[in-house]
């Protein structure tokens, strides 16, 4: 596990024990009392980690994979990479494994092992959890168990609304109006910077690394299946992004962003649609001491893009 910044204050400490502790007990006799003195009374789930998985299988009868998914993965075991605290917020990156033994939102057990990321950002206010944000990496997911997204019987596709942000110009608008009077500060409003275009070089490091995509098996797909090298500007090419949260510690700063563009060009062998699409990413951005930007790994809602232009199952084709 990676702390960004493992001698970090008291106050940011006791926030990521409460994260670390309500993670760790999950599947434990301990967690229904865990879950009573961590989770606030008024505490708001945003957002499942199953977001489309969980909304593709409301109301059809299938069998619920029950609390934690612990029916479908009873050996589930959450792997933690990445932990980050910044004020009330506490940011953890971490692998979802397990065995595929029960029903999965309508996918019968197939026997397959998971290994999927998922990111967290909670806010943590008097030492219990007012809100969780959650997402997984559902297209992978259903890559690795072999399994479409379930049809439902009446033949709809749940396709995501549209995020609702401040476009990333308002949002460092907002970032410049205030003191970067830290370090932190600084590199806050260059990673946010960073969204202004789709082009934009400013404040990458010369020695840059790309550690991963938000498209990653996007554009895998398109390589392995003669589709070229993935050209989001000309698919989409109105693309631009918006802004809501920031986690700053230690060299690191994560960004959850939103991507959206109109559907007007070759995607993966998907023709136009023309439909408007926009899905949630993360950022995590690392800054060397002269606050330019050395790397760069990026986790996006793909499966939610593909329920968008209607072809949840194009990764299985």
């Amino acid at each position: 596990m990676n702390h960004a910044n493992p001698n970090r204050s008291d106050e940011l400490a006791r926030n990521v024990a409460v994260a670390l502790r309500f993670k760790q007990t999950q599947g434990k006799p301990e967690m229904p009392q865990v879950e009573k003195e961590v989770l606030a009374p008024n505490y708001d789930r945003v957002r499942g980690g199953n977001l489309h998985l969980a909304n593709n299988a409301r109301d059809q009868g299938w069998p619920h994979p029950a609390l934690y998914l612990r029916a479908a993965f009873p050996d589930r075991v959450d792997v933690m990479e990445q932990v980050i605290a910044d004020g009330d917020r506490v940011g953890l990156l971490f692998r979802v494994t397990g065995t595929h033994t029960g029903n999965f939102f309508g996918i019968p057990a197939t026997g397959r092992r998971i290994d999927v990321y998922e990111v967290a950002l909670l806010r943590i206010i008097n030492g219990q959890m007012v809100e969780g944000w959650y997402m997984m990496d559902e297209a992978e997911l259903l890559r690795q168990l072999g399994a479409k997204l379930p049809p439902r019987p009446d033949g709809r596709i749940i396709a995501p609304p549209l995020p609702q942000t401040d476009d990333a110009a308002t949002f460092v608008k907002k970032i410049e109006a205030q003191s970067a009077a830290t370090v932190l500060d600084r590199n806050k409003l260059t990673a946010a910077r960073m969204r202004l275009s789709t082009q934009t070089k400013a404040g990458l490091a010369a020695d840059h690394q790309n550690l991963r995509y938000g498209f990653q098996h996007l554009r895998e797909y398109s390589a392995a299946h003669g589709h070229g090298m993935l050209d989001l500007d000309a698919a989409f090419p109105d693309r631009g992004y918006g802004l809501d949260v920031q986690l700053a510690e230690g060299d690191q700063v994560w960004t959850r962003f939103n991507v959206s563009g109109t559907h007007r060009g070759a995607f993966c062998g998907i023709t136009p649609t023309g439909t408007r699409m926009g899905v949630n990413a993360v950022a995590i951005t690392r800054f060397n001491d002269d606050g330019e930007c050395v790397s760069s790994w990026t986790f996006a809602d793909e499966l939610g893009v593909l329920l968008q232009l209607g072809q949840p199952n194009l990764l299985l084709e």
